[in-house]
């Protein structure tokens, strides 16, 4: 299952990445990284090149895996190009199965090889943060309301859910409530969580606002160690729930 997010780094750049959540099964087995670059800015071509790119790119990667015998693993997008990343028992063929797929493609890349047993580039460059994480989960709340045709715009209550180790972090954090708008609505507990709570705070569901206000609970979350757990509402109808 692969999923996209948006790193905003130090110095304010954004990288766009793809990444393979369920890639943790390969890691004991495929110890070499494999990169292949690719030069190609999708702000500075056309949507049919860019449907193009994304055939060859999607083409490239069952080459790999299934003639290379490696694993995609995600990629990134870094000033205008897009870099795919692989792991593989071992390096031979790779750069050959590259050649093949690329030389005559008229895009300009470089491929690469290097051990990594520990898995270590990808653990920090293609693994969501838990606060991307939780865009993550964010977004695909808001792509469903859209697509029950939902004013996003309109503000609605909105329940947040947080966790705590212990029981003692989930009182101390309760005594810094109200804030931001957030307030108590109910302690929840369940296998995947206990000394849960659910807070409340009327707010529109963009992903502007929604990013702002999940950011916000992370920042006060830091003062007893807990956990954001993720969000749900109503449409504006109030008819159906996500």
């Amino acid at each position: 299952m692969r999923d996209f997010f948006k790193r905003v780094e130090e110095d304010g750049s954004e990288i766009y990445i793809e990444s393979d959540m369920s890639a943790y099964g390969y890691s004991e087995r495929y110890s070499w990284l494999f990169s292949v670059f690719i030069k190609f800015d999708a702000s500075k071509n056309s949507q049919e090149s860019f449907e193009e790119f994304l055939e060859t790119k999607e083409a490239l990667i069952i080459a790999v895996e299934h003639d290379g015998g490696a694993k995609y693993v995600g990629s990134r997008v870094v000033d205008g190009w897009n870099e795919l990343y692989f792991y593989a028992e071992n390096a031979k063929s790779l750069n050959a199965v590259v050649s093949k797929m690329l030389s005559n493609s008229g895009y300009v890349y470089e491929s690469s090889v290097v051990k990594d047993t520990k898995w270590n580039f990808h653990y920090k460059n293609l693994i969501p943060s838990a606060l991307e994480s939780a865009h993550i989960q964010s977004e695909k709340i808001i792509f469903m309301l859209q697509e029950e045709e939902d004013d996003l715009e309109v503000p609605r209550l909105v329940e947040h859910y947080v966790s705590f180790t212990t029981p003692t972090q989930k009182e101390k954090f309760l005594e810094l409530l109200p804030f931001e708008d957030f307030s108590f609505k109910d302690e929840i507990s369940s296998e995947d969580f206990e000394n849960g709570l659910a807070l409340v705070k009327e707010h529109a569901v963009t992903e502007e606002e929604v990013h702002k206000n999940v950011e916000q609970l992370f920042e006060a979350l830091k003062t007893e160690q807990g956990f954001y757990e993720g969000w749900s509402t109503t449409l504006v109808d109030g008819d159906k729930s996500e």
